[in-house]
């Protein structure tokens, strides 16, 4: 996220900023940063699995701010780096995570825990209002700030990184774009305040070709050096970041970064040649994220024409031309990238109490399958996922499975293939007949199907009662009326842990089945998660029926709800016989892993 403090040194030096009028432009916006900044700053649920429908609406107004101010966004989302530079930071950050989920489950308060679905909540909702969205590959700094740059047009985050690189039309804050005060009229604008290098390096007084020098001295994501004190150098009457302001009086005796780096190695003390040519290869990684470069993506927005995914096309053929169009589309998860290139899967982190099992272990046997259409029968390799074990990260080796469907076809041409065949192969994988799912409507046939494999599979077995709940809160459409009546349901009682870790694990199936949907080509449709599950709502629903409630009255008896309340209820029913045999696949899907994996 850039380099620590100085979003708050900069707070304490307004002048820095210039406040606009924003309208009638291009505007490049960091996904991933944003998708978190709006979910976080809206009070929306964290600890009941997610306010999916409520935070749609809140992506909705954010879009009809912009287009009412003739606004036009262009989303980048971050994609897998294999280059692993920001390995140690995101295993810092991963390792912080497990401990906050358990204090979350354990307090009932927020934490910070972004829920399952948010990002692809967030994905769908772009895709539906034709709001123009990308991955791309590894970090999306480097190329929102290339597209911002080509275009001449501002860039919209909270991403420390923007305060660094030298944007002509200037860096955003989402911290002070206040899109919710827009008013409809004929020049309608967007109140904001703007960030440009120049203005940074008149109000410090260094060159402006240091600012990359001046973020890998004071440490951000890829270089992490405290060898230095730079609080010597600080001016008298620093209250706030001092340590970066010491930094900034250093770097003003100095024209060049060549300059600078030499003098900042003779203040690291005696360094002998090796570890001297570590901290200046650390230095050099540091800054050379700022340089600029060309766009990836710049034909894909305008053209529609998807980049060359570099890395992996030098002689590899691992991903073929269907799934890099797919990938950039944001049709496809780019984990798939991290399966095919490295051969591990990072999981999430839950809200969850740290000494239960791992919300994820029991979808392992559908990321087997989606493992295996990947690598192909024909190889010995096996991928690590990154889980936890109590509040420690592991490395769980496994290995790549079949169903009689899979491994008759290729990635190649896996989207070739006969629509009958990738369906058969869901299906397998989900241990769901086609003909139980034939009386529902298409957007609920991959929910159900998600939910049989769910209640067939979890540990501890859900009860009837939180079974009926998810079905109704399905039923009920999660209309934004009932959101708003129930949305502080879980932070005015105790977290029910138990409800919540099942709910989570029936979030994991579905994450995961959306994912191997998408790799399969849709054989059936994708549902708006949106309508499927309302956190709050889902609760309240479970402490309703076991109060006595039936399914019937909460509904209203509204025939319609009723009727597809009563449907899907008896596909799940149908397939609970199959239990004992789903649940001995799952253990020979275990057995296909190490018991403990590698701890860190």
């Amino acid at each position: 996220m850039g380099v620590q403090g100085l979003s708050s040194l900069l707070d304490t030096r307004r002048e820095v900023y210039q406040e606009v009028q924003l309208r009638r432009t291009r505007l490049v916006i960091d996904g991933s940063n944003l998708v978190c900044h709006l979910y976080y700053s809206s009070g929306l649920d964290q600890n009941c699995g997610g306010e999916y429908a409520s935070f749609e609406d809140l992506i909705e107004r954010f879009i009809s701010a912009l287009r009412t101010c003739e606004v036009k966004p262009y989303v980048v989302l971050d994609g897998p780096d294999p280059t692993d530079r920001k390995l140690e930071t995101v295993t810092m950050r991963a390792e912080n995570l497990i401990q906050r989920a358990h204090q979350a489950a354990e307090t009932g308060k927020r934490k910070g825990i972004l829920p399952q679905m948010v990002k692809m909540v967030f994905k769908q909702t772009l895709i539906r209002r034709r709001v123009p969205v990308a991955h791309c590959f590894g970090e999306a700094d480097q190329e929102v700030a290339a597209l911002a740059a080509e275009w001449n047009c501002p860039v919209l985050s909270n991403d420390g990184d923007f305060f660094i690189f030298d944007l002509p039309a200037g860096f955003l804050p989402i911290t002070h774009f206040r899109w919710k005060e827009v008013k409809a009229g004929p020049r309608s604008y967007i109140t904001c305040k703007s960030y440009t290098t120049s203005c940074f390096c008149n109000v410090f007084r260094i060159q402006r070709q240091l600012l990359p020098t001046f973020a890998a001295l004071a440490g951000n994501d890829y270089v992490k050096l405290k060898m230095v004190n730079w609080t010597q150098f600080a001016p008298a009457g620093s209250k706030t970041s001092y340590h970066l302001e010491g930094l900034l009086c250093w770097l003003r005796d100095f024209q060049q970064s060549e300059d600078a780096e030499e003098a900042a190695l003779g203040l690291m003390g005696e360094l002998d040649t090796k570890r001297r040519e570590e901290v200046r290869r650390g230095l050099y990684e540091g800054m050379k994220e700022y340089k600029p470069h060309q766009s990836c993506l710049k034909q894909f927005f305008d053209h529609r024409v998807p980049p060359l995914f570099q890395v992996v096309h030098q002689g590899s053929g691992l991903v073929p031309d269907w799934a890099g169009l797919a990938l950039t589309q944001t049709r496809l998860t780019p984990n798939i990238l991290d399966v095919l290139l490295l051969q591990r899967m990072f999981l999430g982190i839950a809200v969850e109490p740290r000494d239960w099992p791992s919300v994820y272990v029991i979808s392992r046997p559908i990321r087997q399958i989606m493992y295996g259409l990947l690598l192909g029968r024909e190889t010995s390799l096996q991928v690590t996922e990154r889980d936890r074990v109590d509040s420690q990260l592991i490395y769980v080796p496994v290995r790549p499975a079949f169903s009689e469907t899979s491994k008759r076809l290729r990635l190649s041409s896996l989207h070739e293939a006969e629509l009958s065949e990738r369906l058969l192969v869901l299906l397998e994988t989900l241990g769901v007949i086609e003909d139980s799912l034939s009386l529902l409507p298409t957007q609920l046939k991959l929910p159900v199907a998600v939910t049989c494999f769910w209640l067939q599979m979890a540990e501890p077995p859900p009860d009837l009662t939180l079974l009926k709940a998810l079905l109704l809160g399905m039923s009920m459409g999660l209309l934004s009326g009932t959101a708003s009546q129930m949305g502080n349901h879980c932070g005015a009682k105790k977290l029910d842990v138990g409800v919540v870790y099942a709910f989570n694990q029936w979030q994991a199936c579905l994450k995961d089945s959306v994912h191997l949907n998408q790799l399969l080509g849709f054989p059936l449709l994708e549902p708006e998660i949106a309508r499927l599950y309302q956190g709050t709502t889902v609760h309240q629903l479970v402490d309703r029926m076991r109060s006595g409630e039936r399914p019937e009255a909460i509904l209203m008896n509204d025939r319609t709800s009723v009727e597809q309340y009563q449907s899907m209820l008896s596909v799940v029913q149908l397939h609970t016989h199959r239990a004992p045999a789903a649940r001995e696949n799952q253990q020979r899907a275990e057995a296909g892993r190490s018991s403990d994996g590698d701890r860190f």
